[in-house]
């Protein structure tokens, strides 16, 4: 889920240390480092990835939008990690953990004498306050739905500098996963903040290098407004491979912002950049002609856990000033009209149009792929355009000439806002405006910048249905708790939900809240399953596709292991070195 152009006045560049400080040093006495299990590596090298948008912030507690989070996850680390090739968990910054009998207690124990980025150290008082950003109902996380359970927050209490106890109301469901992507803060430099109450700013993209902090493999070195972010090596990190030698093997991680997926492949072509993802199949096969004579290598990973979808503004707009869209909610909250442009849309011509192929139909918000929590059962009915009119019809719609009236007479018309660097969503905007076009609607496509949609559809409220994506994280259904929640952070429709606007929102709140505490797979399965068909029959989103994970690489990156799950190809950044003669982008030293 995105950057309009700065002035040359308004050209920023923040830098702290060189690459000379930020060499890997030693383990020190007491430094407890993870060990890794793969072979040693080479040291040195720029590994450059190409984003099609700019990040909106480098703060973890707030981060809500993909390319954000990409970035961030590079800077920070977590307590217990899902693996994204085997998608099990593992130790990270907590070397073990204990779950009492009754389950509602869970014990983890941290690694001793590890280090923030800055070289300050990390213990239990910063893994408190951590949660204690995450817990904060002003702060308003994302994760925050995650740490409520039994309708109580976690309790966090330090029992000694390198133990920490979670306390949950009720057991928890696959427990382990939700530290995962939970980065740990450093209390040191943003307790000020917080207690000031400006943590929400805390963190920006113009915060100074030596503000910030985090426990990943790497730290910010430079940012340049509409160009790039430059990381460099963390040089406390916490790993190291089997030859104990400190991770990473890179010394710099370069993100450069080139606003839409043709870039994104001409410079990998040109070869300026090492690792491309999120590419459409035009792409993948015009890159695979090419992998051979270009050094690179493809993969196409299946369908991805991702769900696209066109999501109403049913959104309160009595404080906004947004009367011509308040107007249009009167259809946007008919089931049926919902309900009519889902049997409108054609998913298998978005599939074959858009994803040519490499890619799924989507009823539902859990992808084919995830095969544990897909509900096999949930309808795939056909297009059916006269399926669409029937429902009109019966919500009091009619028709002069070609034109869809409202029951009130009013032609209907709206405009889907996609981003303009997502070409598959704006592809699939206009496949489905010709599709409500044979419904009568006239329908408007709007590309927008990334960053400009996402403020639309979280902030401003201005808008009247969106084309976006969520999911991808993980597959357990736990971190789509703000989502289906009515009070989630992500629960797009309507934000910031007092109580469940709906009867099904209800039932929805009950049935997610029942699941994360249900320790039993099978018994989780059937509570999700009713969620899947609770929102598929209420149509909140009009799902319509994922597409398969298509990644490439150059041959000369070693350790790369794409997987399904989010970051799909960075999540093992800390492993990737170059072998053989260098590239362009990552010469070594």
């Amino acid at each position: 889920m995105r950057r309009l152009g700065y002035s040359v006045t308004l050209l920023l560049v923040c830098a702290v240390v060189g690459s000379a400080s930020s060499a890997p040093r030693p383990a020190e006495p007491g430094e407890e480092l993870q060990i890794s299990d793969h072979p040693a590596g080479q040291y040195g090298g720029t590994l450059v990835v190409a984003q099609r948008s700019e990040p909106k912030t480098l703060n973890p507690v707030t981060a809500a939008d993909a390319p954000s989070r990409e970035v961030i996850g590079r800077l920070t680390a977590d307590l217990i990690h899902i693996n994204r090739s085997s998608q099990q968990t593992e130790p990270a910054l907590a070397k073990l953990w204990t779950l009492s009998k009754d389950g509602r207690i869970f014990t983890i124990k941290l690694r001793h004498g590890l280090r923030f980025s800055d070289g300050q150290p990390f213990d239990a008082d910063d893994v408190v306050f951590s949660f204690q950003l995450y817990l904060d109902d002003k702060i308003n996380s994302p994760q925050r739905d995650l740490l409520v359970v039994g309708g109580k927050p976690i309790e966090v209490h330090k029992i000694d500098q390198y133990t920490v106890r979670f306390t949950l109301a009720q057991p928890y469901a696959a427990a382990q996963r939700i530290f995962d992507s939970l980065a740990m803060m450093p209390r040191h430099l943003l307790q000020n903040s917080y207690q000031q109450g400006k943590f929400t700013q805390a963190w920006t993209l113009t915060t100074s290098p030596a503000e910030m902090a985090g426990m990943g493999p790497f730290r910010v070195k430079q940012y340049v407004p509409g160009q790039k972010i430059v990381l460099e090596r963390n040089p406390y990190y916490w790993k190291a491979d089997r030859s104990h030698h400190r991770l990473p093997y890179l010394d710099q991680l370069t993100f450069l912002f080139v606003g839409n997926e043709d870039a994104q492949v001409i410079r990998f072509q040109a070869g300026e950049t090492d690792i491309i993802s999120r590419m459409s199949a035009e792409s993948y096969a015009l890159l695979s002609q090419q992998a051979s004579s270009r050094g690179t290598e493809l993969f196409d990973l299946g369908p991805s856990l991702e769900y696209n979808f066109l999501v109403f503004n049913l959104n309160d707009l009595s404080s906004k000033k947004l009367a011509g869209i308040a107007a249009k909610q009167a259809w946007f909250q008919d089931l049926k009209f919902r309900q009519a442009i889902s049997a409108a849309i054609d998913r298998d011509a978005i599939v074959k149009l858009v994803y040519a192929g490499r890619g799924a139909a989507l009823w539902g918000n859990v992808s084919p792929s995830n095969k544990f929590w897909v509900d096999q059962s949930l309808p795939h009915p056909p297009r059916s355009l006269e399926k669409a009119r029937e429902l009109l019809k019966a919500a009091g719609f009619s028709w002069r000439g070609d034109a869809l009236l409202d029951p009130r007479g009013q032609a209907v018309e709206f405009s889907i806002i996609a981003s303009s660097s997502n070409t598959q969503r704006t592809k699939m905007a206009v496949l489905i405006q010709d599709d409500l076009s044979k419904l009568g609607m006239n329908v408007h496509v709007a590309p927008l910048e990334f960053r400009d949609v996402v403020n639309r559809v979280f902030q401003t409220y201005d808008y009247e249905v969106s084309i976006m994506g969520l999911g991808g994280g993980d597959a357990d259904p736990n971190p789509e708790m703000n989502v289906w929640l009515s009070s989630g952070g992500t629960h797009l429709w309507h934000l910031g939900e007092v109580k469940p606007a709906t009867d099904w929102e209800a039932q929805i709140d009950q049935l997610m809240q029942k699941q994360m505490v249900t320790l039993k797979y099978k018994d989780r399965k059937h509570l999700y399953d009713q969620v899947q068909e609770i929102i598929a029959a209420n149509v909140p989103y009009v799902f319509l596709a994922t597409p398969d994970v298509m990644v490439g690489a150059k041959k000369s990156l070693a350790n790369f292991k794409p997987a399904i799950l989010d970051s799909n190809t960075l999540w093992n950044v800390d492993e990737l070195y170059y072998w053989g003669p260098a590239s362009s982008s990552g010469a070594r030293p």
